[in-house]
């Protein structure tokens, strides 16, 4: 038996989980497969006769024309990533591959929906810099930001301060409400600490209950008591119905600052370390 092909490939096209488009010179859509509407929400013919730049993300306006002339100079682009606008105003990934053909004088693009895929790839991003419950910088991206501060600082002649803060009697809050109830107070005080900040600043959770402030481009020693004294009123404040009995928090913050108290991330580390524990023993003492 004898097969048409000629009248096999438009079905096999129109089978494809990625979607064919056809485009000629003036960006004109003369040829899309059906796959269109679960790539962009429309169907076929709305698309057809419409210019394709028009569901371009504007962001990508240019790296995308650039592609195309790559491709109409006989450079067939297989590995381009950008963005389009969905008829819903949602945003989709495409992945393309695409050719230039001369002899018909259109484009031949083959698009393929790696949405999922960038997003899954911008959270595992963030999970690798972040801390996965408050969300703050985690220890890794706070030392590389303090350590280019220190490089921006001794470049530029300023000064920074580093801050360290543990709260107080958190272990009695984990035991007598649960560590459910212990990890809302942590959230509740990264996003105190991130209002009391600039976005200049970084917050981070080093781990447990300890959190550091990197505070960059310091005018005076004053600032820096000033900036302690307002994150310690803001971290008092009462926390709310929700969290029962537990009426405030309050912690202890240590602080370095460079050049005065050293000039590299392991000395200023030590140094508000070792300056919020004597805090928190001072405290402890008058209390």
């Amino acid at each position: 038996m004898l097969v048409d092909l000629d009248a096999l490939y438009p079905k096999l096209i129109h089978l494809m989980l990625d979607t064919v488009f056809v485009v000629d010179v003036q960006d004109k859509i003369v040829f899309v497969s059906d796959a269109c509407e679960a790539l962009l929400g429309y169907p076929a013919d709305e698309l057809i006769g419409t210019s394709i730049s028009d569901y371009w993300h504007p962001d990508d306006l240019a790296t995308t024309r650039a592609s195309i002339d790559r491709v109409m100079n006989g450079q067939p682009h297989l590995d381009f990533c950008n963005r389009y606008l969905r008829k819903d105003g949602g945003i989709v990934f495409i992945l393309w591959s695409a050719q230039w053909s001369e002899e018909e004088g259109v484009r031949i693009g083959v698009a393929r929906d790696v949405t999922a895929l960038r997003h899954a790839e911008e959270e595992l991003r963030f999970l690798a810099h972040h801390d996965p419950l408050t969300g703050l910088t985690n220890r890794s991206l706070f030392n590389d930001r303090l350590d280019s501060g220190l490089r921006a600082a001794h470049r530029h002649q300023n000064s920074l301060a580093l801050l360290f803060l543990d709260i107080d009697h958190f272990k009695d809050i984990n035991d007598a409400h649960g560590h459910a109830v212990g990890d809302r107070v942590l959230c509740t005080i990264a996003r105190r600490l991130e209002g009391c900040v600039r976005e200049t600043d970084t917050v981070a959770r080093m781990g447990g209950d300890e959190f550091t402030v990197l505070l960059t481009d310091i005018q005076s020693a004053d600032a820096v008591s000033n900036k302690v004294e307002h994150i310690l009123s803001v971290l008092s404040e009462p926390l709310g119905a929700e969290f029962g009995d537990i009426n405030m928090i309050s912690c202890s913050i240590g602080v370095a600052c460079y050049p005065a108290d050293g000039e590299d991330v392991d000395t200023l580390m030590s140094q508000a370390d070792g300056d919020m524990y004597r805090m928190k023993r001072r405290r402890s003492e008058a209390g």
